[in-house]
């Protein structure tokens, strides 16, 4: 592992599957002359339109196409597991947005998320699922949601938590869904001509639904504000990253720019503030980075990393931080933040590669002071202690248990409304750990069941409530419907600040043969930039 200098030019390349269902013909045997095989399939179909029509469709008996036995639970046959995602209006009417002290917020909403029965949970009860991964939420919820027909198999209602999971089943739970809040700025469209759609992407905004986001996302903002919709994303940001943001408009664009990033004709160039004089001159840091945390993107200076390189320039310096332009010449996970690391000059305010929770030199040199599990619940512990998880996308303690230690610290309040939260917890079943971006990593996805799942998630109208459980509205919350069994409703957190929803990293520019899109320097990186507060 090494990095040097270099006077070299700097050019950057910017770094579910379904397959046919099978159709079963008859296949005829020795006895079977080929003329007996036809009239055989024509005969099975016609019986199987005749039960069609009788409202008693083979999909509806149990495996092979057997009648269920009386007391037999019916278990549908595979389905396509990931169809892809599409949003279309019916996903950006689930709720609405407000906005209030600079944030941009999302009122609570009913969702169902849903998964299909993992290998590991076959012939478990649903009690002892809820028990092993969904801990977030106690068993006495989870028996709540069934007595309110909120948990559902194979679209039946679950009256029983001692049910036994079986292969292909396929859960759903409804929850009453809070989203965190990011910065109220708008989304400035740079560009829209019917092939690329370009935009300066606020900093605290992630790109696609993921994790706890879902409206809060640079997608849903555009397709609810301004009815855009079915946009490919040719690069990503990080959640916390600002700046230049460009997905293709149609398939065609999309595939064209993708030659682009395989034959390293697009160049990206950022601009950062870290901490400390950075040298003079240009800088090549050429380490190899691993993902030491596949689940929240988690990445660090190793020998037995993928190979990474980026190239750094010192524009200014104000006595006590300097800016940096960045050009990464591969496409890492949390390249640029990791070397800067590594180099000693972490991003000013970054939560993660900037925090003391790495050790004394706070990764400088690529030194592993702690394990990855050390480091992770020593990451949590910090934010924690400053009320600033809402910063991490991890769960608190990884497994999701850890949530309760952070509502035991909060102040209950049983009469009034609920303010979206800022923590960094994850829902019950909302428990998918993603990283809400990176430069280059696929941060698609949407809220499952499960840590592992892939499943997609759906809107939901609302189950049915009391009239005595839609509160009266306080100045600080919205308008809206309180649930009674949701632990989000019962809390009252303090709104993160817009300054803390900033990271100083911004996508300046991003070129490539015959274009160039590019934003104006942010604020924090003019040359006499000075933080307060």
């Amino acid at each position: 592992m090494h990095f040097k200098t270099s006077s070299s030019t700097m050019a950057q390349a910017a770094c579910d599957s379904t397959t046919p269902a099978e159709v079963n013909l008859p296949v005829p045997d020795e006895k079977t002359t080929p003329k007996e095989a036809a009239e055989s399939g024509k005969r099975k179909s016609d019986e199987a339109g005749e039960d069609e029509t009788r409202g008693h469709s083979k999909r509806r008996r149990g495996a092979g196409g057997k009648k269920p036995r009386p007391g037999e639970r019916y278990v549908p046959p595979p389905q396509k597991r990931n169809p892809g995602v599409s949003f279309s209006r019916e996903h950006f009417d689930e709720t609405s947005y407000y906005f209030e002290g600079g944030l941009r917020k999302v009122h609570p909403y009913y969702f169902d998320f849903k998964t299909y029965c993992k290998g590991r949970w076959i012939g478990k009860s649903l009690m002892e699922v809820f028990k092993s991964e969904f801990r977030t939420e106690s068993i006495e919820y989870y028996q709540m949601a069934v007595k309110e027909g909120r948990i559902r198999l194979n679209e039946e209602p679950v009256e029983d938590l001692s049910l036994v999971l079986r292969n292909n089943d396929h859960m759903k739970n409804t929850v009453h869904r809070h989203e965190p809040p990011v910065v109220g700025r708008p989304l400035e469209v740079l560009v829209d001509d019917g092939e690329v759609l370009v935009v300066n992407k606020p900093a605290s905004i992630p790109v696609h639904p993921c994790g706890r986001f879902r409206h809060n996302t640079v997608i849903f903002i555009l397709g609810k504000e301004r009815g855009v919709s079915e946009l490919h994303t040719v690069h990503r940001l990080d959640r916390l990253t600002s700046g230049v943001l460009l997905f293709a408009r149609t398939l065609e664009t999309s595939q064209k720019l993708d030659k682009l990033v395989r034959d390293r004709q697009l160049e990206k160039e950022y601009v950062c503030r870290v901490e400390g004089d950075f040298p003079e001159g240009e800088m090549t840091c050429e380490l190899p980075i691993l993902v030491v945390s596949f689940k929240i993107g988690l990445c660090r200076v190793d020998p037995k990393g993928k190979e990474s390189r980026t190239v750094f320039q010192k524009i200014s310096f104000n006595g006590k931080t300097s800016v940096v332009r960045c050009l990464p010449l591969t496409g890492r996970t949390h390249q640029i933040r990791v070397h800067l690391q590594y180099l000693g000059f972490p991003i000013l305010n970054d939560p993660i590669y900037g925090s003391s929770a790495w050790g004394p030199n706070r990764g400088k040199g690529g030194l592993p002071e702690k394990s990855t599990k050390e480091l992770l619940e020593a990451l949590v512990e910090e934010h924690r202690s400053q009320e600033t998880l809402h910063l991490l996308d991890v769960p608190v303690d990884g497994n999701e248990r850890g949530a309760e230690k952070d509502k035991e610290s909060e102040k209950i309040h049983l009469d009034r409304p609920s303010e979206p939260n800022r923590s960094g917890d994850r829902h019950p079943i909302d428990a998918q750990v993603q990283t809400c971006g990176s430069e280059t990593v696929d941060e698609a996805g949407q809220g499952c069941m499960d840590p592992d799942s892939n499943s997609t998630s759906s809107p939901k109208t609302q189950p049915n409530i009391n009239a005595n459980q839609t509160e009266a509205t306080t100045q600080k919350s919205p308008p809206g419907i309180r649930d009674h069994l949701c632990s989000e409703c019962k809390l009252v957190r303090p709104d993160p600040t817009e300054k803390e929803l900033i990271m100083y990293l911004h996508a300046l520019r991003y070129k490539g043969p015959d274009f160039e899109y590019s934003t104006p320097l942010p604020d924090w990186a003019e040359e006499d930039w000075v933080e307060t507060g």
